[in-house]
């Protein structure tokens, strides 16, 4: 039996999340449900990282065991099969104790935000009409990296022994009209990115102060922060990995890691 990682990519919209769930369309339930089609056989996958319902990744992972050898030319079959929101990047073997979430040194996050109406973004960022002060933002970005407890910006009933994270990147870009933040950590809570992009877009809005943003940061008040940001803004945007956990070397290696 060989374990691959598979590569994904998906516009969360029409989908109630990443992870598999009873009586409801999932991206694992999909991939699963084409595995069957093409193959006559059952696969469990096991993902990398949890994605809510609306939310799209440019990448993310599941892992998977698998009898006999595997060929690329069935990513365009099974791609083939799967709706027009998914799509399989690429299949690669990795060491037999190789885990899509636990080997994961790191997930970015990009969040879209845009000030002014585009019909285009309507399904793929959150529209904030409101006067911002740029500076302020990038300021409170930075602040992100020098926390550790997020307890603040978790939501409720999260089953998680520790609120601690890395965050390695926190910044924002300005592009025309649209506002990007962009965002790395070794982990995330449920809910934290859109917790830090809406309890920011309020600071900086003016409704909200940075004194009450930097004790959030403190991790002193439990659930605090503003979790208005809505789910189509937010993308997956990479998910990192030592490379000795692959058994190919070579090829793309894009979302490889050294230790």
């Amino acid at each position: 039996m060989q374990r691959f990682f598979i590569e994904v990519a998906y516009d969360g919209a029409g989908f109630s999340g990443f992870q598999i769930q009873e009586n409801a369309p999932t991206i694992q339930s999909a991939i699963e449900e084409v595995f069957q089609i093409f193959f006559r056989n059952e696969i469990s996958l096991t993902g990398s990282s949890r994605t809510d319902a609306g939310v799209h990744a440019v990448q993310n992972f599941f892992h998977f065991d698998w009898e006999g050898g595997w060929s690329n030319l069935w990513i365009y079959n099974l791609n083939a099969l799967l709706p027009e929101g998914i799509a399989i990047r690429s299949v690669r073997a990795v060491c037999a104790d190789a885990h899509a979430r636990f080997d994961a040194l790191a997930r970015r996050y990009r969040y879209v935000v845009y000030t002014r109406k585009d019909p285009f973004l309507r399904d793929r960022g959150w529209h904030y009409p409101y006067r911002l002060d740029r500076s302020l933002l990038e300021e409170l970005a930075g602040m992100v990296t020098e926390g550790s407890d997020f307890r603040s910006f978790s939501k409720r009933n999260t089953q998680v022994k520790t609120f601690d994270c890395l965050v390695m990147e926190s910044h924002w870009e300005w592009k025309e009209g649209v506002l990007e933040y962009h965002v790395k950590a070794n982990r995330f809570l449920r809910g934290m990115v859109r917790a830090l992009v809406s309890t920011m877009l309020q600071v900086g809005r003016g409704n909200r102060s940075r004194a009450d943003f930097l004790q959030l940061l403190e991790g002193t008040r439990a659930h605090a922060a503003d979790f208005s940001a809505p789910a189509q803004g937010l993308y997956l945007e990479e998910v990192s990995y030592p490379a000795d956990i692959f058994l190919e070397q070579g090829g793309s290696n894009r979302y490889v890691v050294e230790d």
